[in-house]
């Protein structure tokens, strides 16, 4: 594995064992490639932390902070969520997110949804003004626009660098067949604690590149791509979704948790079932009640960042 990182391994594991909110920690994906300047995704992602302890300081709830570290990723074009997410093989975006209080249980999630810039927001309002937890396609737009988060036009989020990127792999296409160019992986997500122990996620995912239209991964789905829950933990899921989603990965990590591993040591274990169940890709990031906070990941890079109160700033890893 390739790795660049604002501290050493074990600088990060000591401050990731750290007690005690409020922390936030961000993930830009596990499919961050290792061949690519990682500069973007350090920036991308310290900004993202930064924005939600920001929050915190503020007096927003976890979820708020969650939240609004989601919306600095989903508005980079380097990731793959909102501005910049991967085009399918109509060459359109299709947007996926969703959040959860660990509170209240309280969950909400859209998919499939072509013309919103931030879908982390749509979630956060299918969660706090509706009795459901997942609204998918035109459902979800017209929901959007009673909420009035207004329409944009979806030629808007597809950026220059992923049209190219569709281009090649159009062409490949062609020659070898759709379903075999459909491996790039990537996803945002931001995990928050505050100082009273209540816990929340949000995960959102322009899903995989080239994928055939409709197609729903791991992002949208409680308990696979996001979960929380006070008495357990928080988590955001990254990597192949229909992987993830076999072993409902973010649950089973607080589980890890509740059964008495760290969040740290919990990462790792769902990340190992993550590969040794369904042969998956991909990573994950976790916060526990007490402040103790975890990542791992199986591919060769995964952008990370982790704030927490009275740091001067963010702690950022390829």
């Amino acid at each position: 594995m390739t790795y660049a990182g604002d501290l050493t391994q074990a600088e990060f594991d000591t401050l990731l064992d750290r007690k005690g909110g409020p922390a936030v920690v961000v993930h830009g994906g596990a499919g961050t490639r290792p061949d690519v300047d990682p500069s973007p995704y350090f920036e991308g992602t310290r900004r993202a932390a930064e924005a939600g302890l920001r929050v915190f300081l503020q007096g927003g709830t976890a979820l708020d902070a969650a939240q609004a570290a989601a919306v600095v990723l989903e508005d980079d074009p380097f990731f793959n969520a909102g501005t910049g997410a991967a085009l399918t093989s109509e060459g359109e975006v299709e947007l996926d997110a969703s959040c959860m209080d660990g509170t209240t249980l309280r969950a909400g999630a859209v998919a499939c949804v072509k013309t919103v810039k931030n879908p982390i927001l749509v979630a956060r309002r299918v969660c706090d003004d509706t009795p459901h937890v997942l609204l998918c396609g035109t459902g979800a737009e017209a929901f959007a626009r009673e909420c009035g988060i207004p329409a944009i036009a979806n030629s808007s989020l597809v950026t220059a660098r992923q049209r190219a990127r569709w281009d090649e792999l159009h062409a490949l296409a062609l020659k070898e067949g759709a379903d075999s160019v459909r491996r790039k992986i990537g996803t945002i997500g931001a995990v928050a604690v505050d100082a009273k122990g209540h816990v929340a996620a949000c995960t959102s995912t322009g899903g995989t590149m080239y994928k055939r239209p409709g197609r729903v991964g791991d992002t949208p789905i409680i308990g696979a791509g996001t979960y929380a829950d006070d008495h357990e933990a928080a988590a955001s899921s990254t990597g192949l979704g229909e992987a993830i989603v076999k072993v409902t990965m973010a649950r089973e990590a607080c589980a890890f948790v509740r059964d008495g591993a760290s969040p740290r040591q919990a990462a790792i274990d769902a990340v190992g079932l993550l590969r040794a169940r369904a042969h998956g890709e991909g990573g994950i990031v976790v916060a526990g009640p007490d402040g103790r906070l975890g990542w791992a990941w199986n591919t060769p890079r995964m952008s990370r960042a982790l704030i927490r109160a009275g740091m001067s700033s963010p702690k950022a890893a390829v």
